[in-house]
């Protein structure tokens, strides 16, 4: 259709005014000068990017977006624990019922419709994976494993001794618990006998079971505690742990071989029984809870603590320092030769030796927990250790949070650790398991969305180049734009945020890679003063190392001045790592160093609690019948 020039004009007029009543008019836009002069040369039509601002705001027209609450990014949370419900073995509905081979003739009627019978009445509830294997197993197992004669054989008294043994393995002998079929039965009722032996036939065999797949295992499940527990849970075979046990003239040694044979799992069970065997007064030093004393100061309490060192010191310690010890009279000066005794025991004890007694200082000092609270320590450290492979690895990496360290093992034994700084309680370090992949030296910084959102964005939200100001470099869509650009009233889900290499870059020098969805990672930090601190809880939730080239050099299989000339070229460069390392992030209040003795640690996030909340949780759920 032709337009005439007025129409034209008209169109022109109302398209303008809409545009200037509504949006300021972008660049590329038709003006209507354009459209009489016949129109003009079109530009490329760039596609906008979400939560960008693009063009140019109309004078006197504000693009300060009205304040809204400012959102924010929680963690992982803990769970109340849900165990298992038991579940009733289903023995009579086996298509073989059991023959009376191994019951005598005067128990049990002889064929199969008295033992299918006796099968029917059986009343036993265990658990979901028990119960299974349970019912497959009698499904061809001709002859019962437990019972001989008019009772139960010899074997199935080996079997309950070993399962009311389970507390010296961290297991809880009540979850095993089985009734034992009187000796005396009266004769003339034998379908009652048979039925009593049936049930115990069953029930024996779902917490042998049981038992089997707790020792290899763990009875907790750790995702079940919380969001900050990562772990496949092993596969255990019940059905031939059954068959097995059925043929083994050893029930004893099979039943105590499920347990985990590591020495780091050895050396707990041997610290439990240890403890558990100790009797006699209480000899702990006592330190006054909240003393803290400094050099050149006087207090009561010194006394104590140099009780405290002469108790828990090394003999090294002690003889290097004998003329202090022994003419020490018990007065509360806190003189230079005391503070350099003090100092000596620090360092021995891994703590910042600067002569100050403090909580930490304390804590070595008095030895640490009560035997009761050392007790719960290695229980929860025994369950644990079964989350764990069995073979950690020739060569490892072993990060333990409490203790605020990482161990490099290689040839089966411990070459070096170091400190390191974990996450604080807010932003808990993850407990899993990973195999190392790559060093990448003068590393970029990928800010995590938490950190944008819950302390980038309150700066940016009043200062737009707040990030361009700083150095860092932010996407959107993948597209590089500059931080006063982006609409930081929307959603942050499309920005990506990195600080480039530098001498001030988050993540220092290098960065070690496990890929997991956590985000998890070691790196370097130009935040050194941390390492110093006894208390290291305190980053976003990656690991911090003290020394990262010689963990880097370590992994890579080079030395550290191999790492130092990749650092040095100034390159951002990703180094493969070669060898198949495993790394375990994980998380232990009591385990052994590399001399075997057992070490205990403050609970830092309180997991532990949470780990015997699952105890009480199962115990009670494996306990309800009927």
């Amino acid at each position: 259709m032709k337009l005439t020039k007025t129409a034209v004009l008209a169109a022109a007029l109302a398209v303008s005014c809409a545009t200037i009543t509504f949006h300021a008019s972008p660049a590329s836009a038709l003006t209507l000068m354009d459209i009489i002069r016949g129109g003009k040369k079109r530009e490329p039509v760039r596609e906008e990017l979400p939560g960008v601002q693009t063009g140019a705001a109309l004078p006197g027209v504000s693009t300060k977006q009205e304040a809204k609450p400012l959102p924010r990014v929680t963690g992982p949370r803990y769970y109340t624990y849900k165990a298992d419900a038991l579940k009733r073995v289903a023995v009579d509905k086996l298509a073989d019922p059991v023959v009376t081979s191994s019951i005598s003739a005067d128990v049990a009627p002889a064929g199969d419709t008295a033992v299918r019978a006796a099968f029917a009445g059986v009343n036993v509830r265990t658990t979901p994976d028990a119960a299974k294997a349970v019912e497959t197993f009698y499904g061809s197992q001709k002859t019962f494993v437990w019972v001989d004669g008019n009772g139960i054989n010899d074997k199935a008294k080996t079997a309950i001794a070993v399962l009311a043994d389970a507390a010296t393995v961290g297991l809880d002998p009540w979850d095993y618990a089985v009734k034992i079929p009187s000796d005396s039965f009266d004769s003339a009722d034998m379908s009652a006998r048979y039925g009593e032996l049936a049930t115990f036939e069953v029930a024996l065999s779902s917490a042998v079971a049981t038992y089997v797949q707790d020792a290899v295992r763990g009875r907790i499940d750790p995702n079940r505690i919380s969001g900050y527990h990562d772990f496949k849970r092993k596969d255990v075979n019940l059905v031939a742990a059954l068959k097995n046990v059925a043929l083994s003239g050893n029930v004893k040694a099979y039943l105590e071989s499920r347990s985990p044979a590591s020495s780091d799992f050895q050396a707990l069970k041997a610290e439990l029984a240890k403890l558990k065997a100790e009797t006699g007064g209480d000899d702990r030093v006592v330190i006054a809870e909240g003393t803290l004393v400094k050099p050149g100061q006087s207090n009561p309490e010194l006394a104590n603590i140099v009780k405290g060192i002469v108790k828990h010191g090394s003999d090294a310690l002690k003889t290097d320092h004998s003329v202090t010890i022994a003419t020490y009279t018990g007065t509360p000066d806190y003189t230079p030769e005391l503070v350099s005794l003090v100092e000596a025991f620090q360092k021995e004890n891994g703590l910042k030796p600067d002569g100050v007694v403090g909580k930490a200082s304390i804590r070595k000092l008095t030895g640490g927990d009560s035997v009761a609270d050392k007790v719960a320590k290695l229980e929860v450290a025994l369950e644990q250790a079964r989350w764990l492979p069995v073979d950690l690895g020739a060569r490892h990496v072993f990060i333990n949070q409490p203790a605020f360290m990482v161990y490099y093992h290689e040839d089966g034994a411990e070459k070096f650790s170091m400190r390191t700084v974990i996450g604080s309680k807010a932003n808990q370090t993850y407990f899993f398991q990973d195999r190392l992949q790559t060093v990448e030296v003068n590393p970029y910084w990928g800010v995590p969305q938490s950190i944008i959102i819950n302390e980038m964005l309150p700066k940016l939200r009043n200062d737009p180049s707040y990030l361009d100001r700083m150095g860092y470099e932010v996407a959107v869509g993948g597209r590089a734009v500059p931080s006063s650009s982006v609409n930081w009233y929307g959603s942050t889900a499309g920005v990506s945020v990195r600080q480039p290499p530098s001498s001030d870059n988050a993540l220092g020098e290098l960065k070690i890679l496990f890929p997991n969805s956590h985000a998890i990672y070691m790196h370097d930090t130009p935040s050194k003063s941390f390492f110093k601190k006894d208390m290291r809880a305190l980053s976003h939730g990656c690991v911090r190392l003290a020394e990262p080239r010689k963990m880097a050099a370590a992994v890579l299989g080079v030395t550290e001045e191999d790492v130092g000339k990749e650092i040095g070229a100034g390159r951002n460069k990703a180094l493969s790592v070669k060898a198949d390392i495993p790394i375990y992030i994980a998380y232990f209040t009591a385990w052994p160093n590399k001399d075997g003795a057992v070490e205990y640690f403050d609970d830092a996030y309180g997991r532990d609690d949470y780990v015997r909340k699952a105890f009480t949780a199962t115990r009670a759920a494996r306990q309800v019948q009927g």
